[in-house]
């Protein structure tokens, strides 16, 4: 466990992941110092500083951080975390914490040491411009020089507030029960929450005597210890580990708290999780169909068609206000059953969150001792190749033990010296670390119901792979229109038909009522919310009141490759304005969804005043890319849509550049923003949570050029847009 920093300084133990020629993973336990920009490791705790370090690494403004979520190694729970070095891919450390909040410390601790080896991003960005590794794309650029994403200020730019967008709530309290608050979703016309759908959206909320991270843990395990609190869960498994982040879950739930002849239910599920910056676990589900875990006798399949936990720190973080939601099709075949019935076995579930309360309440929060043992007699059913894995896993590692010490000693010997990322690695990658009789397994594999698959070695594409702020996963969750063929799919697939290309600019339909699916509008500016002239004294942000530039038209494209620099294209509407010497100035926001099938959205918007009038973007048209990724922001907000895609989404403006990989076209009159959705695989589970909703979703997106001086303030939005349900089968062939 880590110790919280002190005078900038951070120790602990963690864990070396990596990889020996087989493929299989091994970790080693290892303690480390953060001190003064030097992250130094140790084998033991050292007792004194003058200690000399097995090896160390300097952690400069060269250097990223990445989350990499959950893994299971060696049946051992770590979470995960690595760093890269932008100048060479190879240089990279993954390393493992036994918590999530350890892990959470830790990647606070080395983002805040790059942030004092590069105090002002600007000015660091520009001098790395200077020296030409971070090129500058004009229109013709390569995509060999095409550079790395990165999330290297992205605690820098978090703001104070939750939310950058002013929505009401739609949720309307029906009741209390057990001491839980209860709410239904309501519709718009529905203002005092009365009617009812067939399967409706309902949500408890209490407070628990616990720390998220507590919380978080007891609802993630699948093992025995569930029999305490959760009186409708029978038997689980994990069917699939897709990422840290992700996998695919069966649950069977018991039938004696179901009415009476109703035969028993069982889930299949697509779990994805994420920890907030302030301590906030977030927890989703839906219903998927997997090939390896097909509908079993005497079970019928309930649909989840949303649901999950928010977990937020209350009181210092001693305790949690935790949000748990359902919205479920329990698949009665009496149609007069359906609603009521329906309605309050869903109320009846929620109740568990009452158990869980009396669970934390009566152990006084001491998790530790009650929830990391005691699940040894579990069975787990796992499809047998994952059972195959773990034996040949077993024995490679019983294998490669033998003389550990000994080479591990010989190779310090010759890379103490070195200074870079790969020389904490243990040289001697061919042996494991026998676990010490004493020491504790966190999370044990039985406890969490799942098992490692086989890893492969770490891929140099995965290196730079950031983690992803709110905003930026609702610019990732477009990648849920590439379906990927994992052995599970969605209820909801979205079709394909062939359309008839048009003019660039004006392959998307506008309807300013927002009365047609498939169209787009303007949004409100009004609904965001950007920083003021005194930002930087009072930290408030104040409501938009118009927008710089004028959205003149959308692209819903999609084709065999990537649509890169549309502005270019002789028949776009911005060649249009060149050919006629129109003065006009474009700018153009490119999201490109790759897959199978390419998905492009384009926006485009037009500046009608010349552009030295406005200063800062008249600055970020003519600057470099890496400036450019240090200022460009999104706004997003789901106004209509599932709960589980507003809370995927969620209503947080980020730096997309810090998150995705960006690529600027510059013309004579337009400048292109195309942004690489697929740049980065952190929001992977996000992405599959909200496969098939895009066509009953209302998506609003403001953009704003982020404001870092007092000269620069109050901020402006470029401009806004509202996309009224998209349709990947309407989009346009090119």
């Amino acid at each position: 466990m880590g110790v919280p920093p002190n005078d900038g300084k951070m120790e602990g133990w963690l864990f070396i992941i990596r990889s020996h020629r087989f493929g299989l993973q091994f970790s080693r336990r290892r303690y480390f110092i953060l001190q003064e920009n030097y992250l130094r490791c140790y084998k033991t705790k050292p007792i004194s500083q003058e200690e000399e370090p097995l090896r160390s690494a300097k952690i400069d403004s060269y250097i990223r951080i990445t989350d990499n979520g959950r893994e299971s190694i060696n049946r051992k729970v770590f979470f995960i975390f690595a760093l890269y070095n932008i100048l060479n891919e190879n240089d990279h450390l993954k390393l493992g914490a036994s918590g999530s909040e350890d892990a959470g410390r830790w990647i606070r601790s080395l983002q805040n040491a790059v942030l004092k080896e590069c105090p002002n991003p600007e000015k660091e960005f520009m001098s790395f411009s200077k020296k030409n590794w971070l090129p500058s794309r004009f229109g013709s650029a390569k995509r060999a020089q095409r550079q790395r994403s990165i999330d290297y200020y992205s605690f820098l730019h978090n703001e104070a507030v939750t939310s950058d967008v002013i929505a009401p709530s739609p949720w309307k309290i029906f009741g209390c029960q057990n001491g839980l608050r209860l709410f239904k979703e309501a519709k718009d016309w529905d203002s005092r929450g009365r009617h009812w759908d067939d399967h409706p959206a309902i949500m408890a909320v209490g407070v628990l005597n616990g720390t998220p991270e507590a919380i978080f843990h007891t609802l993630m395990s699948l093992g025995a210890s569930r029999s305490e609190w959760d009186f409708c869960f029978y038997r689980g498994s994990v069917v699939e580990h897709l990422d840290g982040h992700t996998d695919i879950l069966h649950a069977k739930l018991y039938s004696n708290w179901l009415p009476w002849g109703m035969m028993r239910r069982d889930f299949l599920l697509r779990r994805y999780w994420r920890r907030e910056e302030d301590g906030t676990y977030v927890i989703l589900y839906h219903s998927v169909i997997h090939k390896k875990c097909p509908p079993q006798n005497g079970y019928v399949r309930a649909c989840l068609k949303s649901g999950g936990y928010v977990i937020t720190p209350v009181n210092k973080g001693r305790e949690s206000l935790v949000k748990h939601m359902l919205a479920v099709n329990w698949k009665f075949w009496k149609v007069y059953l359906r609603q009521p019935s329906g309605r309050s076995i869903t109320i009846r579930m929620l109740e568990r969150l009452a158990a869980l309360r009396e669970m934390f309440q009566a152990k006084a929060g001491n998790y530790p001792s009650d929830f990391s043992s005691a699940d040894s007699e579990v069975k787990i059913m796992l499809p047998q190749d994952e059972v195959e894995d773990i034996k040949s896993e077993d024995k490679s590692q019983q294998k490669f033990e033998l003389n550990a010490d000994l080479e591990e000693d010989e190779a310090e010997k010759t890379t103490s010296g070195r200074r870079s990322l790969m020389s904490l690695n243990d040289a001697s990658d061919e042996f494991f670390d026998v676990p010490d009789s004493g020491e504790v397994i966190a999370f044990d594999h039985l406890e969490n119901g799942w098992f490692p698959e086989v890893s492969q070695e770490w891929p140099a594409s995965n290196m730079s792979q950031p983690r992803l702020s709110s905003a930026a996963v609702f610019v990732k969750k477009l990648h849920d229109l590439a379906v990927q063929k994992k052995g599970y799919m969605d209820f909801q697939e979205l079709a394909k038909e062939e359309n008839v290309a048009t003019s660039f600019g004006n392959t998307l339909q506008k309807d300013s009522a927002c009365s047609l699916p498939c169209s787009w509008a303007t949004a409100d500016p009004t609904t965001f919310l950007i920083r003021g002239e005194n930002y930087f004294k009072d930290n408030l942000k104040i409501k938009a009141t118009g927008t710089l530039m004028q959205m003149v038209g959308a692209d819903w494209l999609r084709s065999d490759r990537r649509e890169d620099d549309l502005g270019s294209r002789a028949e776009s509407i911005v060649q249009k304005f060149a050919a006629q010497g129109r003065p006009e100035f474009f700018f153009i926001v490119n999201i490109q969804v790759p897959g199978v099938t390419q998905h492009t959205l384009a926006l485009y918007y037009m500046l009608k005043t010349p552009l030295e009038e406005t200063p800062l973007l008249h600055s970020f048209v003519n600057g470099d890319d890496a400036f450019r990724n240090s200022r460009f922001k999104l706004i997003p907000y789901i106004s209509k849509g599932s709960w589980i895609v507003k809370q995927s989404v969620g209503k947080k403006a980020c730096l997309v550049g810090q998150a995705l990989e960006m690529n600027y076209f510059r013309g004579k009159n337009y400048l292109e923003l195309d942004i690489d959705v697929g740049s980065s695989t952190v929001a992977r589970g996000v992405v599959s949570l909200v496969l098939g909703y895009l066509n009953h979703l209302v998506i609003e997106m403001a953009f704003v050029i982020q404001g870092n001086t007092e000269e620069e303030l109050p901020e402006v939005l470029l401009g806004t847009c509202r996309l009224n349900n998209l349709d990947a089968s309407k989009s346009v062939l090119v």
